[in-house]
């Protein structure tokens, strides 16, 4: 087992990774911008470095200060979470370069699964199906973009191909406007990801989203964990996840992740993935795959008591998966909610000293926060604060623990979005199970 890992990340996955890492007897480093000096992970980790001020770009995105505190702590490796770094291929070759070992999966296909069109042209050739589209990135010429518009049929949706969580994308629902939107979306492209190829595909209407987790280790070992539903989402960004999905067959469910097993046997994939699919009368079509620990990998971990982030570190070990496919057996129902530190109906964040913090409890009930009593929550990071996770042996258990948990959570001194999981959770449509990715926006319009 590595004997000491450093943490570069912030908050409640470097909270779950530091656990994990206690559980099978590794040491830990946290690393920590001046603003964070009393992150719970902080205050309990074996060693602790300062790595820069508040904004991101000196500190947790700071490549040469994360590896040079690895270098004076003497970790043996770096696990990056979820955000920031965790899906950096260059700061992956970088820590490998440096002598550390990287949780994670190779730098060439984390910049692989990172480049959209790449992506797809890989999972076409491991026969995962994919949303029709224009095959590759688009070109300059305007007539033949024209042509795979009318190919593909209207509407269509531009994204650019370095993009990701929901950003550069645009959806174009006539051959009046196609020029200019993909003109748009590359000056946006080149702009937010240094990267201006676009590519066009079909747009779906009212599909649901649909993810599958999988596990790969060094020794060519893959499996699948089953699918999670993740399409009850504001501004592509997910509010609730679930596992398994609801509505999904035992058939789908195999089939599925049969190829997902398959495309990461054809690209030497190894650690922890995801692979996300829009969901639409009965067919998959992939999007993009998450070379990362994903923020909803508990409800995964509570349908099948597979422990992922000990699996990573595993895995970043040397150690064969000690399970095959036949071992995964889903049990039960969970369901995630992301609780968050703003305005419930205005969404605008809410930083702020956390006055008092009591989680709820009882059967089924799993919260992963690193929040406490007295704990500053500061502006300059993403709103989330912790996660909400019930299970019960089916989903209307799971439903009836997780309103009962809502209720119980007291957090006084700041405002968060317990109030809309609570509206939400009264909607017939989310109770009935299989909404789209649209529902719940078009809901916050009413």
């Amino acid at each position: 087992m590595l004997e000491k890992v450093l943490i570069a990340n912030r908050g409640e996955i470097a909270l779950r990774i530091l656990r994990a890492c206690r559980e099978l007897g590794v040491k830990t480093v946290a690393v920590h911008s001046t603003a964070d000096r009393s992150l719970k992970h902080v205050l309990l980790a074996d060693e602790t470095v300062c790595i820069g001020p508040p904004p991101s770009a000196q500190s947790y995105l700071n490549m040469p200060a994360i590896i040079s505190a690895a270098e004076v702590t003497d970790a043996v490796a770096i696990h990056p979470g979820y955000g920031f770094l965790s899906e950096n291929a260059d700061f992956a070759e970088r820590v490998e370069r440096s002598g550390f070992t990287f949780i994670g999966p190779q730098p060439d296909v984390i910049r692989r699964m990172g480049d959209k069109v790449a992506a797809i042209r890989s999972m076409k050739a491991a026969g995962v199906p994919c949303v029709p589209g224009s095959d590759g990135p688009l070109g300059n010429d305007a007539d033949e973009n024209l042509r795979i518009a009318r190919d593909i049929g209207y509407p269509v949706i531009i994204k650019a191909a370095g993009g990701g969580g929901g950003r550069g994308m645009r959806v174009v629902n006539s051959e009046a406007s196609l020029l200019s939107a993909i003109n748009l979306t590359r000056n946006e492209a080149r702009s937010a990801f240094g990267n201006d190829q676009v590519y066009m595909e079909r747009f779906l209407g009212n599909p649901r989203h649909i993810e599958f987790q999988v596990l790969a280790d060094h020794h060519g070992n893959v499996i699948h964990l089953g699918e999670r539903d993740c399409s009850m989402q504001r501004r592509h960004q997910k509010v609730i996840e679930e596992a398994p999905a609801p509505g999904l067959t035992e058939e789908e469910r195999r089939r599925m992740g049969e190829r997902c097993v398959r495309a990461c046997q054809e690209l030497g994939y190894r650690n922890a993935g995801t692979f996300e699919f829009l969901y639409e009368d009965g067919e998959f079509f992939f999007i993009e795959m998450n070379t990362r620990v994903q923020v909803e990998h508990p409800v995964t971990e509570l349908v099948t008591g597979i422990d992922i982030v000990k699996a990573q570190l595993r895995i970043a070990a040397g150690e064969p998966l000690p399970w095959r496919q036949e071992d995964v057996v889903i049990r039960g129902h969970a369901i995630e909610c992301r609780i968050n530190a703003e305005d419930p109906k205005t969404f605008a964040p809410s930083p702020g000293q956390v006055k008092l913090w009591h989680p709820p409890g009882g059967p089924g009930i799993r919260v992963d926060s690193h929040v406490y009593s007295g704990y500053v929550v500061p502006p300059y990071y993403d709103s989330m604060i912790g996660k909400v996770l019930a299970a019960g042996e089916d989903r209307e258990a799971a439903l009836a623990r997780m309103s009962t948990a809502l209720s119980e959570m007291v957090i006084e001194g700041i405002s968060t979005n317990i109030p809309l999981h609570q509206e939400i959770l009264s909607h017939a449509a989310f109770r009935q199970g299989g909404t789209d990715i649209h529902y719940l926006e078009k809901r916050l319009r009413l």
